[in-house]
């Protein structure tokens, strides 16, 4: 049966990124505070998936998206420093904690979610010793449990996700940069750099600024004179990275850890003891971090929803943002002659999420291409997408789309 949806496809009115004089994006790397918590967290809810489905042949209602992580206390210190306070994850919002009588370990599942995690992705973190656990995720409400024994699951709220496609120059740039640094690769040649990194690339015109935060490990640094020695090579590594990317920048500008004052010693380095700000300096939380696509993208439109943790069944905070950026990639990269793709769904509270209240799609053609063709067609591939959703939640669940 055909199911009719409400569908807008109209041409863009807006400046695109590329052609606005100032353009500013940020990536968090992965051992950065906030990026921490959005990757634990959203491990936290595949792993409950994954438990859920083969111990109930059916995923549970439950929303880990409520996550703090409490910096630590460290003292660094050239060839090697100490953690003096350990860090605490604190687990938050909603999971199913029983089902037809079977009790589920849900502090368990997201302890080891979490330490498996931090054992992959964080070189110097051992989660036995510098994490503290404390575990407050409480039992769903009637209501919100009962929501996903229905029928037809509706959305668990009136909300909006958005997602354009292609990406610009600046924002692949810098999220591959950060990509690069945090690479096996770079870290055999340069074991001192942390995998707390964030980058912001400021472009003005065609010259590209890329301001660089990195913890550096001090085991690795012998001392001040060194530090600066190791960051001329990261410094050289990184435009070495870039001039073979063939970018089409008139000029790249690169600094990195400006707070540094060689004038200070010790005082005026930027090392770590576990590579991340988490040790000490910084606090994480869930939804602070990079949106869905990787980045923080502040030129384009984009929701403050957290995706991280959302349950995959109904939580349109998280199938939607998702879903309108895959659609909007679909969209660029079917149909020749569509130079941009903004895609909005909005959702009701309760309606099924296959029909959202608005599915609407802003096209920038290319110069020659025949807009009618083009919004007709774009309307077509966001109904397959729509009509195909519940095959995108199962890939949901089953952590098919990274978050962060």
């Amino acid at each position: 049966m055909t199911v009719s949806r409400n569908i807008s496809v109209e041409r863009a009115t807006c400046r695109s990124v590329n052609e606005q004089q100032i353009e500013l994006v940020e990536r968090k790397g992965t051992g950065h505070p906030d990026t921490i918590c959005d990757s634990i967290m959203e491990a936290v809810c595949i792993d409950l998936c994954r438990y859920y489905v083969q111990h109930f042949g059916n995923i549970c209602h439950h929303n880990i998206d409520k996550g703090l992580l409490v910096a630590g206390r460290s003292l660094p210190k050239t060839g090697g420093g100490v953690l003096v306070e350990p860090m605490k994850l604190i687990f938050g919002d909603r999971a199913t904690y029983s089902y037809h009588g079977q009790r589920i370990p849900i502090g368990d599942i997201a302890e080891n979610s979490a330490k498996q995690w931090i054992r992959k992705n964080l070189r110097f973190v051992d989660p036995d010793k510098h994490l503290l656990f404390q575990n407050e995720i409480k039992p769903g409400s009637p209501e919100l449990t009962d929501a996903f024994a229905r029928t037809v699951i509706g959305a668990n709220d009136t909300s909006v996700g958005v997602g354009y496609a292609p990406m610009s120059e600046t924002e692949r740039l810098v999220l591959d940069t950060e990509r690069f640094l945090n690479s096996p690769e770079l870290k055999n040649r340069c074991p001192e750099t942390g995998e707390d990194i964030k980058i912001m690339g400021y472009r003005f015109g065609r010259h590209l600024t890329l301001t660089v935060a990195v913890a550096f490990v001090d085991r690795f640094i012998s001392n001040p004179a060194h530090y600066f020695d190791r960051k001329a090579a990261l410094h050289d590594e990184l435009l070495k990275f870039i001039e073979n990317r063939h970018h089409s920048f008139d000029q790249v500008t690169l600094d990195i850890n400006t707070l540094d004052d060689p004038s200070r010693g010790e005082n005026g380095i930027y090392i770590t003891v576990l590579g991340t700000s988490a040790e000490g300096g910084d606090g994480g939380q869930v939804g602070r971090g990079n949106r869905v696509n990787g980045i923080i993208p502040f030129n384009r439109p984009q929701t403050t929803e957290a995706a991280a943790g959302k349950n995959p069944v109904n939580h349109v905070g998280k199938i939607y943002n998702i879903l309108s950026h895959e659609i909007a990639g679909k969209i660029w990269r079917e149909l020749s002659g569509v130079q941009l793709a903004v895609v909005s769904l909005c959702s009701q509270i309760g309606q099924p999420i296959d029909r959202p209240l608005i599915a609407s799609v802003q096209l920038e053609p290319a110069p020659d291409a025949d807009f009618g063709m083009l919004k007709n067609k774009a309307a077509v591939i966001i109904d397959r997408e729509l009509e195909a959703i519940k095959t995108f939640t199962r890939q949901l669940a089953e952590g098919k789309y990274p978050i962060c």
